[in-house]
C-alpha cells in the first residue's frame, strides 16, 4: 500500500498542513480498524483514503474518507486538497474530480498554474452565549461565539485582534469539553496589506489534534463569517499556526470555494 505525505495549503515543503494520502486500487475500503491503525501510524492531523468508483458513476469519481490518529471525521479540507493533488500529479485525474464523502459530494478543480479549488458546503453560523468556562479555557474573553453546522461541530470564537489569536495558549484539556470537534479562534487582520483579511487558529484536542496547522474545513465557517463582516465574497485567510498556511475563500451561497496549493514531500510503502 503506497502512502504519500503532502503539505497542503502551501507552495513550499515543511509548511501548511501535512496529510497522509492512500489511493486504493480496490472498489471498497478495507475494514475500519485497519484504516484507523494506518492513520494512527502516520500520526498526522488526517490521513485520507480514497478508492475509485465505477466509470460513469453519476454522482462522483472517487469515494473518500478521513481519519485522525484516533477517529474518523465528517469533513476535512486539507486532506481533500492533498488527495486531489496526488490524483492530478499521478495522472489519475484531470480537470475536476468529484468525491463522495460523509459530508456529501465535494469537488476539486486543478488550475493550470498549480493551485486547486475545493467546492465544499458552507457552514451555518448560530450565535451563542459566551460560556465563562470557555473564556477560562481560552485564557481570554471572546467578543462572540457561534456554533457551526453538524458536519463541522466546532465553535467559532472571535477574539479582540490578530495579536490575541497569535498569542493564544489555551488549556487544551478544558477546551475539549466545549464542542464536538473543536474551537476555531479568529480575528480580523491587523494589516490587510500583508495579503490576508483575517487570521485563525484551530484546536481539536477531542479528536487527537491539539492544534491543526491549516484547517480547510474551518474556512467553510470563516468564509461566511468574515464575508458578512468585510462585505466581499472573496477573501484570504491566514492560519497562524507554527507552520502557517493561506486559504483563499469565495462564498457562493450554500457552497464555499477553498483554494490552495500543495507539495508532496514523502512517497513510501506500507509493508504490513
Amino acid at each position: 500500500m503506497r502512502i504519500r505525505i503532502v503539505d497542503a495549503f502551501t507552495d513550499r515543503p515543511f509548511a501548511g498542513n501535512p496529510a497522509g494520502v492512500v489511493l486504493l486500487d480496490t472498489d471498497a475500503f478495507p475494514e475500519d480498524e485497519r484504516l484507523q491503525r494506518i492513520a494512527a501510524e502516520v500520526n498526522l492531523s488526517e490521513t485520507a483514503f480514497a478508492h475509485p468508483l465505477p466509470a460513469g458513476s453519476p454522482e462522483a469519481d472517487w469515494a473518500l474518507r478521513w481519519f485522525t490518529p484516533v477517529t474518523e471525521v465528517d469533513m476535512c479540507g486539507h486532506a481533500t486538497l492533498a488527495t486531489a493533488h496526488v490524483l492530478h500529479r499521478t495522472g489519475r485525474a484531470t480537470g475536476t474530480v468529484r468525491f463522495t464523502a460523509r459530508c456529501g459530494v465535494l469537488g476539486a478543480t486543478a488550475h493550470p498554474d498549480g493551485p486547486i479549488t475545493l467546492d465544499f458546503p458552507t457552514s451555518s453560523l448560530i450565535p451563542a452565549a459566551v460560556p465563562e468556562e470557555l473564556a477560562r479555557a481560552l485564557g481570554v474573553r471572546p467578543l462572540s461565539v457561534h456554533g457551526t453546522s453538524e458536519h463541522l461541530g466546532d465553535l467559532l470564537v472571535e477574539l479582540a485582534d490578530e495579536r490575541t489569536v497569535r498569542e493564544l495558549a489555551p488549556d487544551l484539556r478544558a477546551l475539549a469539553r466545549h464542542s464536538r470537534r473543536g474551537i476555531i479562534a479568529t480575528a480580523g487582520a491587523e494589516d490587510p496589506a500583508r495579503g490576508y483579511d483575517y487570521v485563525s487558529r484551530c484546536f481539536f484536542p477531542a479528536y487527537g489534534i491539539d492544534e491543526d496547522p491549516v484547517t480547510g474545513s474551518a474556512h467553510t465557517a470563516l468564509a461566511p463569517y468574515w464575508s458578512a463582516r468585510i462585505g466581499r465574497p472573496r477573501l484570504t485567510g491566514l492560519q497562524a499556526s507554527a507552520r502557517t498556511g493561506l486559504v483563499r475563500t469565495e462564498l457562493r451561497g450554500d457552497r464555499t470555494l477553498l483554494t490552495g496549493s500543495a507539495v508532496t514531500v514523502i512517497d513510501g510503502e506500507l509493508l504490513v
